[in-house]
């Protein structure tokens, strides 16, 4: 199990932030959401296996939970896919959990900054 570091990107007025190469155990290292961007999506892709990747948010950083898609649907995943997210939070991390995964890519989009 390795902690895994992420990348920071913009894309026009859009932050991405990435996190590559995760292997099944490996957790992706807190990114500090900078506000005052909103958060638009997640994606995962890679090889999965019978690995399972939730994607978890903390407000003290040091207990995450499980987030949640807009329908309430916890982000929890076994396959790639896109996926809004609808709690904000302060920090936000991919836990890839135990298996037989590889090379997954996470990336997550914040939109352009808020009017806030």
């Amino acid at each position: 199990m390795a902690t895994i570091t992420f990348s920071v990107s913009y894309v026009g007025s859009n932050l991405v932030v990435s996190w590559a190469a995760m292997a099944g155990g490996d957790v992706g290292a807190a990114f500090n959401h900078p506000g005052p961007y909103g958060v638009a999506s997640v994606q995962y892709v890679g090889t999965w296996g019978s690995s399972t990747l939730t994607f978890q948010g903390s407000n003290d950083g040091t207990n995450y939970v499980t987030l949640a898609d807009p329908q309430g649907n916890a982000l929890s995943k076994t396959a790639d896919g896109l996926e809004a997210i609808l709690e904000g939070a302060v920090y936000y991390r991919p836990n890839f959990g135990a298996g037989t995964g590889t090379g997954l890519t996470v990336t997550l989009a914040f939109t352009g900054r808020s009017p806030v």
